[in-house]
């Protein structure tokens, strides 16, 4: 966590668009290492709107498997700064850049000028499984996630396509036709000035145009949650939804869309929520690469072993299994999850985990609940994996490669060193 004198300093970098220097990162990444998630309690009072302390948690594992859609008061929360308390009666969106009609939006005119368009998908925070990635591979810089900073949602607002229709944008944008697209090249730019962030006076995202402007894409400026209004600490009164896309580029509170022919400068795109190559093995030798290393898009295919826990002693059922359940969640924009597998012998064998289904409709960008009976050895130190496929054929692999900010791990989901009674 970074002083005032920290975050001025930053702020006044990025203004001048110089990179921030590698004695700055470092003393950001150090001081952000270790650092654990708060765990979830009832009471209100534990929610921080702080700078220095912004809220930062996630449920237990087992109670966030409970529901298909996940209740708002057992859902993660990632923040880099305070959550501001908003009022839907005077907030708006300017929506300006590369449009040909600039506008001011009311939340009153995003709830009644536009067709309403609902979505469920999974928000899935970047870092989601750093524990693993730093206890299976090596130490990573950042908040000490485990499985659980992922929810799943049903989201209902306008379609950012729509909005930025009435904005002046049109289909010529994206025609297949080099001669005749005029938005090849081109992003979107999220942004909340609402408050300041630890790195940076503001926070910020961007997708490439295509990302919103085709419907298929779900691309929605979400003004509930599961059929409530969205809560402040999940946006209110609107927040971007970007379904299969890393929940760092999910901007709430928003107040700025911006058409542009490149990135958003902003620090949590360009300098954190990369992939960064193994070469970078600390805030020195990272430098290099922030500027050549795409900014993380779609998330990867990942399941995560929910029940039994980490340690935790279990009994075989009277047929000799293991009851086993968890989560799964496809890549980017290549779901459903078709099957999950799961593993009592270390991978050699596998067998076909039962996946619940908890929504009729469109199950492309959700996640899966899934439950397996398998077999497992008597004794200490025993282990269940699970390995998930979808769609666009992507499959889960062992391990993902090790990367210094120790983000998109998807390696085989895990309960160790368990006692089998």
């Amino acid at each position: 966590m970074t002083s005032h004198i920290d975050i001025t300093t930053i702020q006044q970098v990025m203004d001048s668009k110089t990179s921030v220097t590698a004695h700055m990162r470092n003393e950001l990444y150090s001081k952000s290492k270790f650092k654990k998630p708060q765990i979830h309690t009832n009471n209100a009072q534990q929610t921080e709107y702080s700078t220095d302390n912004p809220l930062n948690r996630e449920p237990p594992l087992k109670k966030l498997i409970s529901s298909f859609l996940t209740p708002p008061d057992i859902s993660y929360d990632r923040n880099h700064g305070p959550i501001p308390h908003l009022s839907a009666e005077s907030h708006t969106v300017r929506v300006d850049g590369l449009v040909s009609h600039p506008l001011t939006l009311s939340i009153q005119q995003l709830r009644t000028e536009f067709p309403q368009h609902e979505v469920t998908c999974a928000l899935e925070c970047a870092g989601n499984r750093r524990h693993t990635m730093r206890t299976m591979l090596k130490e990573v810089q950042g908040i000490d996630w485990g499985d659980a900073a992922v929810m799943n949602c049903a989201w209902k607002g306008p379609r950012v396509r729509d909005v930025l229709r009435r904005a002046g944008v049109s289909d010529r944008v994206l025609d297949p036709d080099p001669d005749i697209s005029l938005g090849l090249g081109l992003h979107v730019a999220f942004s909340c000035y609402q408050v300041p962030c630890q790195d940076d006076g503001w926070f910020g995202s961007s997708v490439p145009l295509e990302r919103c402007w085709d419907v298929e894409n779900d691309a929605v400026l979400a003004l509930e949650m599961n059929g409530s209004t969205l809560s402040p600490n999940h946006g209110y009164p609107v927040r971007v939804v970007l379904p299969g896309i890393a929940g760092a580029r999910w901007v709430k509170w928003l107040d700025h869309i911006t058409v542009q022919d490149h990135e958003t400068s902003n620090f949590y795109q360009q300098h954190d929520y990369k992939i960064l190559p193994p070469e970078a093995v600390d805030a020195v030798s990272a430098e290099p690469f922030w500027a050549v290393t795409p900014a993380m898009c779609d998330m990867p295919i990942n399941s995560v072993v929910a029940v039994p826990d980490d340690h935790e002693t279990v009994r075989l059922l009277g047929s000799g299994e293991l009851e086993v359940r968890g989560y799964a969640v496809p890549k980017g924009r290549d779901g459903p999850v078709t099957r999950v597998e799961v593993s009592g012998d270390g991978g050699r064998t596998w067998v076909d985990a039962e996946i619940e289904s908890g929504n009729s409709g469109n199950t492309r960008w959700c996640w899966v609940l899934w439950r397996a009976k398998v077999v497992v050895q008597r004794g200490v130190g025993r282990e269940v994996l699970s390995r998930a496929f979808d769609k666009g054929g992507n499959v889960q692999r062992l391990h993902s490669p090790w990367n210094l900010r120790g983000v998109g791990y998807n390696g085989y989901g895990r309960a160790r060193e368990l006692v089998v009674v």
